[in-house]
């Protein structure tokens, strides 16, 4: 056909329509595949971006460690690592689970109803939250200790308490060379409202069932400093049933007390011979005999009112008997565990039936443990747990 002639061209205007429509058609389902795969691959974007694992936070710093993946669990122990900057988190079958960064060399420790223990380092108060494994605060003594050091006559905190409504911590601070102090602090804002004159080496810091006085133990000044709460106001109430010859280089010195519930009198055993049962209204001491018969440190209450007291061993070859765990009763009774190497303090198990002895000790021949003791038969096992662990809390 003539591509010149009418049907030639009308042909021809038919085929090229065509191929037109075809091309268009072509674009369409191109641009439609297009889209689709766009669409496709968007949706398989999103898909990763809603199932992809977050980035993980910043890791916290040293002293604060990133928390556990459940809460801690109750009836767990906790013990201030004197030999350490840490505290461990102890199960009472397994041994240590955990442990936390805290500040120099700790020593005592109190936990709270809110979970939150507040441990006296050389550096400060540490507040840890006991739920989560994580340091939250450290908070600085206002009074002067000297150099960060740890040993057993750093400077720095000792002995710890809380109030019972977990207003205030108190924290006995030994200041080498001359006479402590108390801080108060006041939970809430975690920062130091009041200083107050103690005695020597706060070893211990307990509080009455009220929380209207606080009373301090004073190791290198043989004496109790009894605190109001309110006033800060003090009294000194002198405790050596031996005597205080020797000064400084005795070993016949008040190291922890308790608060007997039934009187508020607080209990201070020495050497498992005296026990010196201390009226803080009057300031007058009475003196009960014991029958350990070695040096004591810790001391603890079980729920019934049995009085647990730790036998550190003899101070000298041949000066006493060796370490152990006095249980005695309410009426006087008393019976003696024998352990195994030094021990430094003692809690019990919320059914009154263990305790928790550890094994860090003040002085030398400590070791990194606990001791479990069955208060029924006096049954004992090992546990590992830190590094010499010196207080210890049951959580």
């Amino acid at each position: 056909m003539n591509p010149r002639t009418p049907g030639a061209r009308a042909h021809t205007r038919t085929r090229v329509r065509t191929r037109t429509r075809t091309r268009t058609r072509a674009r369409a389902r191109a641009r439609t595949c297009r889209r689709g795969a766009l669409a496709a691959l968007a949706a398989v974007l999103l898909l990763g971006a809603c199932t992809r694992t977050a980035a993980p936070a910043p890791a916290p710093s040293a002293t604060e460690p990133l928390p556990a993946t459940a809460p801690t669990p109750q009836g767990l122990l906790l013990t201030a690592d004197f030999g350490a900057d840490t505290v461990t988190f102890v199960d009472p079958q397994r041994g240590a689970v955990a442990s936390v960064t805290v500040g120099r060399a700790p020593y005592g420790l109190a936990v709270g109803a809110d979970g939150r223990a507040w441990v006296a380092t050389a550096e400060g108060v540490a507040v840890v939250d006991t739920r989560t494994r994580v340091r939250v605060a450290l908070i600085p003594y206002r009074t002067g200790t000297g150099p960060v050091t740890d040993g057993e006559y750093r400077g720095g905190g000792m002995g710890i308490a809380l109030s019972p409504d977990g207003a205030h911590a108190y924290a006995g601070v030994n200041v080498p060379g001359t006479t402590g102090v108390l801080e108060v602090l006041d939970t809430a804002r975690r920062e130091v409202t009041a200083v107050v004159p103690v005695g020597r080496r706060p070893f211990d810091v307990d509080v009455s069932p009220d929380g209207a006085e606080v009373y301090v133990t004073g190791h290198d000044s043989f004496d109790v400093t009894v605190v109001a709460a309110d006033s800060t106001s003090t009294r000194r109430i002198e405790v050596a049933p031996y005597g205080t010859e020797g000064g400084l280089g005795s070993w016949l010195k008040p190291h922890y007390a308790v608060v007997r519930p039934s009187d508020g009198n607080l209990l201070l055993p020495f050497e498992g011979e005296r026990l010196a049962v201390v009226d803080p209204r009057t300031g007058r001491t009475a003196i009960e005999p014991m029958t350990a018969d070695t040096h004591q440190h810790g001391a603890a209450l079980t729920p019934d009112g049995r009085l647990l007291v730790v036998g550190t061993g003899a101070v000298q070859p041949g000066d006493g008997k060796g370490p152990s765990l006095t249980v005695r009763s309410p009426d006087g009774a008393e019976r003696v565990y024998p352990l195994r190497g030094p021990h430094e303090d003692v809690a019990v198990s919320r059914d009154g039936r263990t305790a928790y002895v550890t094994g860090g000790y003040t002085r030398d021949g400590y070791w990194n443990g606990i001791t479990v003791v069955d208060l029924d038969t006096g049954a004992t096992r090992r546990l590992a747990a830190g590094a010499r662990p010196l207080g210890i809390a049951v959580l």
